[in-house]
């Protein structure tokens, strides 16, 4: 009976040692995926595209509130004059003007989101295609993403597992001389916030 139970302790023992080693081995590092895809060409010419739809959207949207305010200004200064069915008609048809207005706004919104998802998609793709490469070439099991600012679940990062210039070398980028990769502080890229909105009245 005592030689099972020494057998039996004897291979728990193994099993934690094992374990152990295991959890030594289980490398954990972390990438800043908003620095990465800041220095990539790519993320530049989506900019730029998505800064020339959303100046389009924004001269339309200028030119229907000019519309209406003009519109407007001219029922206030004639509304008394007007009979009850054309002063309703003109009510009417501001209403609609500002209804359209605030679809306009929406539409716009939705469209910048959904060309910013578009283009962004091949550029995020190719990114983690080199987080996965340089994670399986140094050993690392689990890679967290670690914005550079923001919330983050990430509470303490050692820098030596921080593989962002890594990355940033595997896919052949030089970063800007005037921007550093940021110290350790997780979220994808997010499009940028579109001025279009309704102006209220």
């Amino acid at each position: 009976m005592k030689k099972i139970i020494r057998v039996s302790f004897q291979a728990s023992v193994l099993l934690l040692i094992s374990l152990r080693l295991q959890a030594q081995s289980e490398r954990l590092g972390f990438a800043r995926i908003d620095y990465i895809v800041s220095q990539m060409p790519e993320s530049k010419q989506v900019e730029s595209q998505l800064s020339g739809q959303q100046s389009q959207a924004e001269t339309e949207l200028k030119r229907l509130q000019k519309e209406l305010e003009e519109k407007y200004a001219s029922y206030q200064k004639t509304g008394t004059q007007l009979s009850e069915t054309v002063r309703k008609d003109r009510e009417t048809e501001l209403q609609n003007l500002q209804t359209r207005i605030q679809e306009f706004s929406r539409s716009a919104q939705e469209s910048l989101q959904k060309k910013y998802t578009q283009l962004m998609s091949p550029v995020l793709s190719k990114v983690q295609q080199a987080i996965d490469s340089v994670a399986k070439q140094n050993g690392y099991r689990f890679i967290l993403n670690a914005p550079s600012s923001g919330s983050s679940d990430v509470l303490y990062a050692s820098e030596e597992n921080n593989i962002t210039s890594l990355v940033i070398k595997r896919l052949g980028i030089t970063p800007a001389p005037s921007v550093q990769a940021p110290a350790a502080s997780t979220t994808s890229p997010l499009p940028p916030k579109s001025t279009v909105s309704p102006k209220k009245k």
